[in-house]
C-alpha cells in the first residue's frame, strides 16, 4: 500500500516536471526517487509518467493521481494546522508567491507574522503573475500577492490590497529635473532598464508607451528589479518602478524619483488564496496580518 511519502514525491514531480529537481526537493537521490516512483506505480497497477531520458509528462492515470495527491497532502497539512490551532497555536510553514513589484510590501510581513505567530515560518518566492496563479492551483504556494486586473479561475479568490502607481527613478545626471513629475512621453526618451517581457510590470509599461504612441529607449532587460536599480545607481540608465518600492530604498543624492503622469496609471494588487472552507489557519493568519498592515 502506498504512503504519504509517495504522494509527496508525485506532487514534487508535478511542480518541477523534472526528475532531478523533484528529487532534490524531496531530499533524496534521483535513482532513489525513480525507484520510489516505480514502486508507487506497481502498487497502483498503472504507469503514472511517460518514460524517457527525461520527464515527458504524466499519463492520464498519472494526472488523476497527481490531482488526488495534491488534495490529500493539502488535507494532511490542514489537519496538522487545525490540531495546532486547537492548542492555541498557528504553526507550520506558509509559502507566498509574489510578483516582484510587490516585494516591498511583502517584506513587511515576516516581522509582523513573527510577533503574532512565532511558530509560523514564511517562505517568500518571487514569480511572474502567471506562475503565482499556477502555483496556487498546484499548491506550490499557500497564498499569492499579484495583479488583479485579470480574470481568476473559480478556484481562487482575491482581496484587494492597494493600487500600484509608478515613478521614474533616474540618475541625477540623466534626469530632466530633480523633483515633481514627468510624463511617460518624456520618460521614453531616457535610456531605460526594464523587466523582461514575461513580467506583468513590463507589459504594463509597454502598454502605456503603445497607447501614447511612442517607442521607449530600452537599453537593458532583466528579470529582477535589483539589476535595473543597479543601472540607476551606476548612472547608466533610468527605470520605472512601483511607488511602494521606492519607499523602501535608501535615499541618495545621486538618484531622482519623479512621479509619472499623462497618463497616471493605477493597477490593483491583491492577496490571492484558494477558495476553500474552512480557510487554513496559516492562510487566515496571513490575511489578518495583511489587513492590519493596511489599516
Amino acid at each position: 500500500m502506498f504512503e504519504l511519502r509517495d504522494l509527496q514525491i508525485l506532487s514534487a514531480l508535478g511542480r518541477h516536471r523534472h526528475f532531478a529537481r523533484a528529487a532534490n526537493e524531496c531530499g533524496i537521490s534521483q535513482p532513489a526517487f525513480s525507484a520510489r516512483l516505480k514502486k508507487f506505480e506497481l502498487d497502483l497497477g498503472v504507469p503514472l509518467v511517460e518514460r524517457g531520458n527525461r520527464f515527458q509528462g504524466f499519463t492520464p492515470e498519472g494526472e488523476i493521481a497527481l490531482k488526488c495527491a495534491i488534495e490529500v497532502l493539502d488535507a494532511a497539512e490542514g489537519l496538522r494546522q487545525r490540531i495546532a490551532e486547537s492548542r492555541g497555536t498557528v504553526a507550520g510553514q506558509l509559502t507566498i508567491g509574489t510578483v516582484p513589484t510587490a516585494l516591498a510590501f511583502v517584506s513587511m510581513l515576516p516581522q509582523a507574522m513573527k510577533v503574532a505567530h512565532p511558530h509560523l515560518s514564511l517562505q517568500i518566492k518571487s514569480a511572474t503573475a502567471l506562475l503565482v496563479q499556477l502555483g496556487l492551483e498546484d499548491r506550490t504556494f499557500d497564498a499569492g500577492i499579484s495583479y488583479l486586473d485579470g480574470v481568476l479561475p473559480p478556484s481562487l479568490v482575491a482581496t484587494r490590497l492597494y493600487d500600484e502607481r509608478y515613478v521614474l527613478l533616474a540618475p541625477r545626471a540623466l534626469a530632466p529635473q530633480t523633483s515633481g513629475s514627468i510624463t511617460w512621453r518624456e520618460a521614453s526618451l531616457l535610456p531605460l532598464s526594464v523587466l523582461t517581457s514575461d513580467m506583468q510590470n513590463r507589459r504594463i509599461v509597454e502598454q502605456v508607451f503603445q497607447e501614447i504612441g511612442v517607442s521607449a529607449n530600452i537599453v537593458l532587460e532583466a528579470n529582477v528589479f535589483s539589476a535595473c536599480l543597479a543601472q540607476v545607481q551606476s548612472g547608466f540608465a533610468a527605470t520605472i518602478v512601483p511607488e511602494l518600492l521606492v519607499r523602501g530604498l535608501p535615499a541618495g543624492d545621486d538618484v531622482v524619483s519623479l512621479a509619472l503622469t499623462e497618463p497616471e496609471i493605477r493597477k490593483p494588487i491583491g492577496l490571492i488564496v484558494t477558495d476553500r472552507a474552512p480557510m487554513l489557519p496559516a492562510v487566515k493568519a496571513l490575511r489578518d496580518i495583511v489587513e492590519a498592515l493596511l489599516q
